[in-house]
């Protein structure tokens, strides 16, 4: 069954616009669980223009469900992930000065990179996912990287499926059913939303988990965080 983990950047993102601490990331991220979230994402970027390498040691101690951290592996986030050992990092090739993530990993002409952090963070305990574009070689190359999941950046097809969704989906079927024959677990996420999820479930119903932040928190603006994300659960499970 798909696991839901919230992204609660955006909530930090809110509280950093004003200074001090409301919203409450930290009590943000407990109510999510509270309200039926099956984990919790956080990505920390160099600047902590939202999510700060603080937050994620407050809230690691207090996470039930699981605790997903992404980002970019420079040195500093690979020193994080190490002191508070989440249960899943997944790595992600945002540059410096990106406004999100916008692209997936060459797990091919990053293989040696990509398997010396694999390594060192799996030597943890740490289940390690590689975000990648919808591309079937990219999946096979994150196997050979010793990744233990991957995570389909879905931006491509949120966009495409107004207008198309078959076409939509196409690629990342493909891509899908490669990494399972790669035995590799599956992620999503990028722009999925109430419009788009259910679908994306329906045709690829053993993905792992799926990671939303943007949406939700857009979403309950009008209808609140506990009624939109047992609204995301619902999309989930009824496809």
């Amino acid at each position: 069954m798909t696991r839901l983990s919230v992204n609660i950047n955006k909530i930090a993102t809110l509280r950093n616009a004003r200074g001090g601490n409301l919203p409450d990331v930290v009590k943000a991220a407990i109510d999510c669980e509270n309200f039926g979230a099956e984990g919790i994402t956080v990505h920390p970027r160099p600047d902590e223009r939202h999510i700060r390498y603080s937050d994620v040691r407050a809230i690691r101690p207090l996470i039930r469900t699981e605790f997903n951290i992404e980002g970019n592996p420079i040195d500093k986030f690979r020193e994080l992930v190490m002191e508070v050992r989440p249960d899943q990092v997944t790595l992600v090739p945002d540059a410096v000065d990106a406004i999100t993530s916008n692209c997936g990993w060459d797990t091919i002409g990053n293989r040696d990179f990509l398997r010396e952090v694999c390594a060192g963070f799996k030597s943890c305990g740490i289940r390690t996912s590689i975000f990648i574009n919808p591309d079937p070689r990219m999946a096979e190359g994150a196997a050979e990287c010793g990744a233990d999941r991957v995570e389909l950046y879905t931006a491509m097809y949120a966009e495409a499926y107004p207008s198309n969704p078959e076409a939509a989906i196409a690629d990342y079927l493909r891509t899908a059913e490669a990494a399972r024959e790669c035995g590799l677990g599956l992620n999503a996420g990028h722009d999925l939303n109430q419009q788009n999820l259910r679908y994306f479930i329906g045709n690829i119903p053993w993905t792992d988990e799926v990671s939303i932040g943007h949406a939700i928190i857009c979403d309950a603006l009008y209808d609140g965080l506990e009624k939109t994300i047992a609204a995301y659960l619902y999309e989930i499970r009824n496809f």
